[in-house]
């Protein structure tokens, strides 16, 4: 297995953080603002290709909707996994076509189905009767993909309970949406987010299989898989190189599954994180007493501007400051908002410099996804998120 640490793997790879660091330091920035490196996407978008083989690309739209960056994966021929009317505008608006766009989410409005099928998009997820019957009245005909429930998830974020249904569950909805009028076409899941290496794949593979063989042998013609997102981003744990991990995967779904005619993949945080450091700002550095053992160090950011994938420490972003060469101390980091809950790290401190003060500018890395779009519009009244691509 090929590992790397730091974000660099033993192929030749792109060195997005020079390029990123040459155009933070060349700029100023008066808010808390998203720097994404869109050739750094691109890159990124050919390893996993390159691993993935004949396995479309659908990109995860909802880890980062910026439009330099989707138009950019037109041009690169990736389709795109959209979960709302409004990141399916998006797509169709920097060029992609609706043949390129399933409507993933399983959780649909009505007149969004309606307006998908004026559209032109003919591939729905579903993962149950309601959803199946919604579909079928307003876009019969279409093809239709039913999410199974993953639960031998070993992802730092499994996705387990809100999304899918059982297998048992499956092949009676594959049955019932044949029966009003789609085509069910496939089966799709999801084994949860930054799942780090491509043999944590194997358990929820293995699972999923017994249930795609069951559909065939209940008389279903399955001709498309979506294995969904997983891919990960470096955080400060070892993960392995995009094409390794990507063909690797691939290798374990054909030896499970077979020869499916049609295979997508999902990327998103995998696709973009890298990609992307958010600038911010030191407000307050404060211990709460003299028998304080740590540091509380305010930023100009948070979990309600763009860090919400705090939540829990699961995601640990790796922080530049031009103090780093300064003795080091753990801190307590939190964010500017009025709210007791906007804490980022307290269960496991964070080193930062002794030396850090207000004023300071800190670098967050690899923060190009899941960060513009979980930021609030205007929490306590400070802006939302500023996005700058180049």
């Amino acid at each position: 297995m090929t590992v790397v640490l730091a974000g660099a793997d033993s192929a030749p790879r792109f060195d997005s953080s020079t390029r990123l660091d040459a155009y933070v330091a060349a700029h100023e920035f008066d808010r808390p603002t998203l720097v994404i490196d869109v050739d750094r996407v691109e890159t990124q978008y050919r390893a996993l290709k390159a691993g993935l083989g004949r396995a479309d690309i659908h990109y995860a739209v909802k880890a980062n909707p910026a439009r330099d960056v989707i138009a950019r994966l037109v041009k690169l021929g990736s389709h795109f996994d959209a979960a709302s009317r409004g990141e399916i505008e998006i797509c169709l608006g920097e060029g992609a076509t609706p043949d390129q766009i399933s409507f993933g989410n399983t959780i649909k409005r009505r007149q969004d189905i309606e307006w998908a099928r004026d559209s032109g998009i003919t591939l729905f997820a579903a993962d149950a009767e309601e959803e199946l019957e919604k579909i079928a009245e307003i876009a019969p005909g279409s093809d239709v993909y039913i999410r199974l429930i993953v639960e031998a998830s070993e992802a730092d974020w499994p996705l387990t309970r809100k999304f899918g249904c059982d297998g048992d569950t499956a092949i009676r909805l594959m049955d019932y949406a044949k029966s009003i009028g789609l085509k069910p076409v496939g089966m799709s899941f999801h084994v949860g987010s930054q799942t780090r290496r491509a043999e944590m794949w194997a358990p929820a593979l293995d699972a999923l299989a017994k249930v795609w063989h069951a559909a065939k042998a209940a008389g279903h013609d399955l001709t498309l898989l979506n294995i969904g997102g997983g891919f990960p981003a470096f955080y400060g744990e070892a993960i392995q190189a995009p094409t390794d991990y990507a063909a690797a995967v691939i290798e374990m779904v054909r030896a499970r599954f077979g020869d499916v005619p049609r295979i997508m993949a999902e990327p998103g945080r995998g696709m973009v994180a890298e990609a992307g450091v958010i600038v911010c700002e030191v407000l307050l550095v404060s211990r709460k007493s003299d028998r304080d053992v740590h540091r509380w160090v305010y930023l100009s950011i948070g979990r309600f501007s763009g860090l919400a994938e705090t939540e829990g420490e699961a995601i640990r972003y790796q922080f530049a400051t031009p103090r780093d060469a300064d003795p080091m101390g753990p801190c307590i980091m939190a964010g500017p908002s009025c709210d007791s809950a906007d804490v980022l790290y307290e269960k496991r401190p964070m080193p930062l410099p002794l030396t850090l003060k207000a004023g300071d500018r800190v670098l967050i890395r690899n923060t190009g996804a899941y960060t513009s779009t979980y930021s609030s519009v205007c929490f306590n009244g400070f802006p939302p998120l500023q996005v700058v691509c180049f």
